[in-house]
């Protein structure tokens, strides 16, 4: 069995066909991912802009963001998927740093994390502030 990783796709969207249905597209995106094995763990709208340069005569485009899991290969027949869908306009997909997971889901829901990470960085910089107080002393001596 392949292994599952945790991806992030953005999606710049056709503006006018997410303005018309929201819903409708956001559950178009959600249910590719779930038809080819993927489990959505986040999804949201980001922003609305204009465009640095027209693609495919789109002025302006809806920015939406989906976190999902899913076995690497399957991935091959989703990105497919999402070049073949209608209101998607251009997508990227990266995988995630597991490490990273927990923080960025937290902050796509609208939450705080603090987590293990957040702990061990500061007790990271309380160690460092507890030598630098050490060395001049060390130093005197």
């Amino acid at each position: 069995m392949a292994k599952v990783n945790t991806y992030e796709t953005l999606f710049i969207l056709d503006s006018n066909h997410y303005a018309r249905d929201p819903g409708g597209v956001a559950k178009q995106l959600e249910d590719l991912i779930t038809e080819n094995g993927g489990e959505v763990l986040v999804s949201r709208m980001w922003m609305e802009q204009k465009l640095a340069y027209p693609i495919k005569k789109h002025q302006k485009g809806t920015y939406y963001l989906i976190y999902f899991q899913m076995a690497g290969p399957d991935l091959v027949k989703l990105e497919r998927g999402f070049v073949l869908c209608e209101p998607v306009v251009r997508e990227m997909t990266i995988r995630l740093d597991p490490r990273l997971v927990e923080p960025i889901l937290a902050n796509a829901r609208g939450e705080h994390f603090s987590g293990p990470a957040g702990e061990e960085a500061e007790a990271e910089g309380e160690g460092e502030k507890q030598a630098d107080a050490a060395e001049p002393a060390a130093a005197e001596a």
